[in-house]
């Protein structure tokens, strides 16, 4: 039995004698696993920004008091905060101050124009429970009713494009990673099928020195999985170092709606089990790829 093992490993490595690097087959398995981890990587996270656009911003309403007399408009905004509060459904109400406005505004029309005379709407947020998002009529008659120059904007309104938008690239890259796996798959027939072709006379001597065809699919599937496993890896953190690379520059723009699509501790777990997720496919396709073929040999 043990010369048995011993013929087998040399067996093994007479079979595909070019090794782990040489080969083309790591190497395009790593494009695919570079690929397949940036296509998961964005659609994890559009899905983290869909999810914060929705909790922070698509329960939020907005409300306007345009009016030129200051004193008129302050009291009209306060009226109008308090209507809001007295709203069943209302989470919570945050008058913005002016300070907050004109830094809002000052990209826009500079700090010299932002003076006292010029007539700066007042506004405030207010965020709505989840069964209250549908019913804003009554918050806006109430409103309305308290501050004749309000206007409530409802966010989520003019959100929507966005977050159809965003839901769209989703689908996308979960198609791209299903294209990806699908030619990870073909990459791994087209391997087996090839190396059985070569060494189709070292096959039928294991066969006549009792081999069977579980046992020589073993040789091969040991040598497959270790170009997967190689592959895999290296496309993974060439993938990874391009999506720290991202993530940092997103976080210095200090964009909060950008920022909210950087990836989870939970989101990093999915991507590490790509790797391991190929060696498995690859095994797989490669048992049932080269068992068919031995089949027709014989």
């Amino acid at each position: 039995m043990k010369g048995g093992v011993r013929r087998f490993g040399a067996a093994e490595r007479g079979l595909l004698p070019e090794g782990r690097v040489a080969g083309p087959m790591p190497w395009v398995i790593a494009i695919m696993m570079f690929l397949t981890v940036l296509a998961a990587a964005a659609g994890i996270g559009l899905a983290g920004a869909a999810s914060r656009l929705d909790d922070q911003i698509g329960g939020r309403v907005t409300i306007q008091i345009v009016e030129a007399n200051s004193d008129l408009r302050d009291r009209q905004a306060a009226a109008a905060a308090e209507a809001a509060r007295a709203v069943p459904g209302v989470v919570a109400v945050d008058p913005v101050s002016r300070e907050e406005i004109e830094r809002l505004l000052e990209p826009w029309i500079g700090p010299a124009s932002l003076g006292s005379d010029i007539p700066v709407p007042a506004l405030i947020d207010v965020d709505l429970s989840p069964q209250a998002r549908g019913r804003l009529d009554a918050l806006r008659a109430a409103v309305v009713g308290a501050a004749p120059a309000a206007r409530v904007d409802d966010n989520a309104q003019w959100l929507a494009p966005l977050a159809s938008l965003i839901v769209a690239l989703q689908w996308l890259a979960g198609g791209l990673v299903l294209l990806m796996v699908g030619a990870t798959a073909a990459t791994v027939v087209l391997a087996a099928r090839a190396a059985l072709d070569t060494h189709r006379g070292t096959i039928e001597i294991l066969h006549l020195m009792g081999a069977t065809d579980l046992q020589v699919a073993r040789l091969f599937q040991r040598r497959i999985a270790l170009d997967a496993l190689f592959g895999g890896l290296v496309g993974f953190l060439l993938a990874g170092a391009v999506l720290l690379t991202i993530g940092r520059r997103l976080t210095a723009l200090g964009s909060e709606l950008l920022g909210s699509a950087a990836i989870a501790p939970e989101g990093w777990a999915l991507l590490f089990a790509l790797p391991v997720f190929g060696v498995l496919l690859a095994l797989l396709v490669a048992r049932i790829t080269i068992l068919r073929a031995l089949g027709r040999l014989l």
